[in-house]
């Protein structure tokens, strides 16, 4: 089978309806959404979060917030914060993952607090008005981004941009395809060649991306940005080494409950399928 590229950034037009059904929904879908609001209920005090916060109890939900999808896709993870009353944007470069978000945001009536952008976002700037968020930056108060970063030519040239959109104290969450995952599931596998020729990129047409991420080398772009780290926890740590389908899917609230328990603890956090990294800035 052909080989994706690594030469050029993915777009998921051809594959819109299989990224929803196959990495957001069912049980995956829900260990990912557990995970992401455990950690930022830990740390952001503001709805839908405020409730399950463990901050000062200093309530800073004083207003909608503006919140920046970038890559959203079909907005799984921003669409519940629309849905508490934010507005959001999002941006992605795949015109069939935005009509998806589209069918969600009519199904959720939140139309007048969602905006939908077709671009990358390296073009944000020129399509959308630069008063947007109220300013002469275009600046946000959250900036989600997650698993965009591994099907990107150059991940590392993302993290700027991102950081260009942070208001000050503003929050990132970022995840990422984890290297270490997609090695360790083909050494379980018994699929050495691919271990020896480290041929890691997914085939044409698959869902594996075209470049899985060493959570030690993302940390280590991080650390020369203004940012500080809250919180990291890793996504189906052991969810995706179950290759019975059956006894995966037989006691789903006992595997997510574990999933939560061991996410933060090593070995299992580097184990995981996705890396969660919750940051704030400067």
């Amino acid at each position: 089978m052909a080989k994706e590229s690594n030469l050029q950034d993915r777009n998921f037009d051809d594959l819109a309806k299989r990224f929803k059904k196959n990495v957001y929904g069912g049980l995956k879908g829900d260990i990912r959404l557990a995970v992401l609001n455990r950690d930022c209920a830990e740390h952001i005090a503001m709805a839908p979060f405020r409730a399950g916060s463990h901050t000062t109890g200093v309530d800073v939900f004083q207003a909608p917030w503006t919140i920046l999808d970038a890559g959203g896709g079909q907005g799984q993870f921003s669409l519940q914060l629309a849905l508490a009353g934010h507005r959001v944007v999002i941006c992605d470069i795949s015109a069939e993952m935005l009509k998806l978000a589209e069918t969600e945001v009519r199904a959720l009536g939140v139309e007048g607090r969602v905006t939908l952008v077709h671009c990358a976002l390296q073009d944000l700037s020129t399509h959308l008005p630069s008063d947007f968020t109220g300013g002469e930056n275009l600046q946000f108060d959250m900036v989600i981004c997650h698993a965009v970063m591994e099907w990107l030519q150059e991940p590392r040239l993302l993290l700027p941009h991102l950081l260009d959109y942070l208001k000050p104290q503003a929050y990132l969450s970022l995840t990422f395809y984890n290297l270490h995952s997609l090695i360790y599931k083909n050494l379980l596998r018994a699929n050495f060649k691919k271990i020896i020729a480290q041929d890691y990129s997914g085939a044409r047409g698959s869902l594996t991306p075209i470049n899985p991420l060493d959570p030690i080398k993302v940390l280590s772009w991080l650390q020369a940005l203004p940012l500080n780290l809250l919180c990291h926890s890793g996504i189906r740590v052991f969810h995706d080494y179950i290759f019975d389908g059956e006894a995966r899917e037989a006691q789903p609230q006992t595997l997510l409950e574990l999933e939560l328990q061991f996410s933060r603890q090593e070995p299992y956090r580097s184990l995981g399928r996705y890396q969660h990294l919750l940051l704030q800035a400067d």
